[in-house]
């Protein structure tokens, strides 16, 4: 293929998603996140809101305590009983980013999508990560809750993140083989994971933007 997709797991904190917003910009390619749901509701017929509360809001880490399901690649056809279950609506976000990485150079944030993408070569799957204290401080800058609020916060979002990516993968989230690269923000910086990134897929021979990247 003659574009690449770039795939970014993160902690809470991290700057993951500040990570990817940068290097979209910078290689004038498109960044998903939110735009997943609504282009899985357009797919499926589902509602947006659905998808929105299945991405949203954490049960209790009750992904944590019930049989994983595995993603295979398939979707439940409309006459299912699940056809809107959480299952389900994973399956065709999973339909859209797999139908995005075939078309184009982009970055995609969370939602298991170097899993999704295993397969396929011109993924760069990358995991951001920090000290907790410095995603504690960076995540402090956005919102407005005491330290402890904030550290219940993060702790709260993570393990969701991890029982979510466990339950849909049956792979633990933090484990550095399920990535191409990780990388500590607190020690690069932004714009340094930013150059990380161009320099690996340099080093793989890959392209953005149906060009050689310099």
């Amino acid at each position: 293929m003659s574009h690449t997709v770039i795939t970014i797991a993160r902690q809470y904190g991290s700057g993951g998603k500040t990570v990817g917003k940068m290097l979209a910009e910078d290689l004038g390619i498109h960044f998903y996140d939110r735009e997943i749901i609504r282009l899985a509701s357009d797919e499926s017929g589902i509602s947006e809101q659905l998808f929105g509360a299945a991405d949203e809001t954490p049960k209790s880490g009750i992904l944590g305590r019930i049989a994983q399901k595995i993603y295979t690649g398939e979707v439940l056809p409309p006459d299912s009983d699940d056809f809107a279950s959480t299952d389900n609506l994973f399956n065709y976000q999973a339909k859209i980013i797999k139908q995005i990485a075939e078309e184009e150079s982009c970055v995609i944030i969370g939602r298991c999508a170097d899993f999704v993408l295993k397969d396929f070569d011109n993924v760069i799957s990358v995991f951001v990560h920090g000290p907790f204290d410095f995603c504690l401080k960076e995540a402090m800058k956005k919102f407005s809750k005491t330290e402890d609020e904030m550290r219940r916060f993060i702790q709260k979002k993570d393990k969701y993140r991890g029982d979510y990516y466990k339950y849909h993968t049956g792979q633990e989230w933090y484990d550095a083989r399920n990535y191409d690269l990780c990388l500590d923000s607190s020690k690069l910086g932004f714009e340094g994971c930013v150059e990380a990134i161009k320099a690996y897929a340099k080093v793989r021979g890959l392209s953005l933007g149906g060009q050689d990247i310099l």
